[in-house]
């Protein structure tokens, strides 16, 4: 996709990351289905969707895609972790390429979960009495 038609939406590099994580089109026997759309336009439409926030029903047909194979395509790809094996392929290409050194991390306390009825939690009764 560098250098191509989807340029404006996909970063750079990002389709050759994601080109071989989903799971193969499955030929239907009775014809039709998701064979005449091209992966890249999928993508490049998920994509779209995900960054713009607007709904799959408002899918530009620029794409070549019209709303109900973008989605089956990405309901396909989220039940098969795709989502999940692009987020690491991502995080594992620099440190791969030696850009990033994961040697020391910091974990975020605001991302640690607080539990319920701590001390600051009042379960007397406020009042005379």
């Amino acid at each position: 996709m560098d250098g191509g038609q989807w340029d404006w939406i996909v970063p750079a590099g990002l389709w050759e990351i994601a080109r071989p994580l989903p799971p193969a089109s499955r030929v239907r026997p009775q014809g039709g289905g998701i064979v005449g759309v091209a992966d890249e336009a999928v993508f490049a439409a998920i994509v779209y969707v995900l960054v713009s926030g607007c709904s799959r029903r408002a899918l530009p047909p620029c794409f070549g895609a019209s709303k109900s194979p973008a989605h089956r395509r990405f309901s396909i790809r989220s039940c098969a972790g795709v989502g999940e094996r692009l987020h690491q392929a991502v995080l594992d290409r620099p440190v791969g390429d030696g850009l990033l050194d994961v040697s020391r991390v910091v974990l975020d306390s605001a991302h640690v979960r607080a539990k319920k009825r701590g001390r600051t939690h009042r379960s007397f009764a406020r009042g005379p009495g």
